[in-house]
């Protein structure tokens, strides 16, 4: 995880820089042209240029050594923000460029995401956080339907189904099985919660945290030791300890 966690720290990096290049084209280009109308312009200019890269690279530096050391990150909202809604795709075509596959990319978000989430305490009482699993995390050949109520599982043991319902019912704890990212939307719709703890695969968990974008979401990457969408498995324990960082 460290190191994946690196190699997003150094993609993040290269497209600031990147981001950087480009701004000071964009102000390079024009400047030409601004000295005519008056000869303090293009300074005025470059003056607002190495402000906004000085931000830049100061917000790449705090979240970056966040990122390496694992400490508390100043301004995470913000910064969890600046990621997902400008540079996750430029890392991602930047992670392209280099042979870097998305699913490693898209897990190293997932792992910044929840750094900048837990970072900052929030808590809150066990009926506003929401927990979303996968449909695939149920055994293939199960015949009893638990998308409605988890409630509903035999309790055969043949997948952590019934680890999980044990731990719905020990704190008392929404959780809903989705069967795609749409029903994962509506269900956060109609409940409303102030948090979520999400269980799937890496892509799945990058496009909702995306999409939920600003709520609050610890992303936990399931198991797939026979692949995609067949009888995933999750860290249980891992579940358990999200849970715990947000309620009371």
């Amino acid at each position: 995880m460290k190191s994946r966690k690196t190699i997003f720290a150094v993609l993040t990096i290269a497209s600031i820089i990147l981001i950087g290049t480009i701004i000071f084209l964009l102000w390079l280009i024009p400047a030409i042209g601004l000295v005519n109308i008056h000869p303090f312009l293009p300074k005025l200019g470059f003056i607002a240029v190495i402000v906004l890269l000085a931000m830049l690279f100061l917000g790449t530096g705090i979240l970056t050594y966040g990122i390496i050391s694992g400490k508390e990150i100043a301004f995470a909202q913000r910064l969890r923000g600046i990621v997902m809604k400008m540079l996750y795709p430029i890392i991602v075509m930047i992670g392209g460029i280099f042979k870097i596959s998305k699913e490693e990319i898209n897990g190293a978000f997932a792992d910044l995401n929840n750094q900048l989430v837990m970072s900052k305490q929030r808590k809150m009482s066990i009926d506003r956080l929401l927990v979303l699993l996968p449909h695939c995390i149920q055994y293939d050949e199960c015949k009893v339907k638990i998308t409605g109520d988890i409630h509903n599982c035999a309790q055969c043991g043949k997948c952590e189904i019934k680890n999980l319902d044990a731990l719905s019912k020990r704190y008392n704890l929404q959780i809903s099985v989705a069967t795609g990212g749409g029903l994962a939307k509506k269900l956060i719709k109609e409940k409303r919660p102030e948090a979520v703890v999400a269980v799937a695969c890496e892509k799945e968990l990058a496009m909702g945290l995306k999409e939920i974008y600003p709520l609050p979401v610890i992303a936990i990457p399931n198991e797939r030791p026979y692949g995609y969408c067949i009888n995933t498995t999750v860290d249980v324990a891992a579940v358990e300890k999200a849970i715990l960082h947000f309620i009371k």
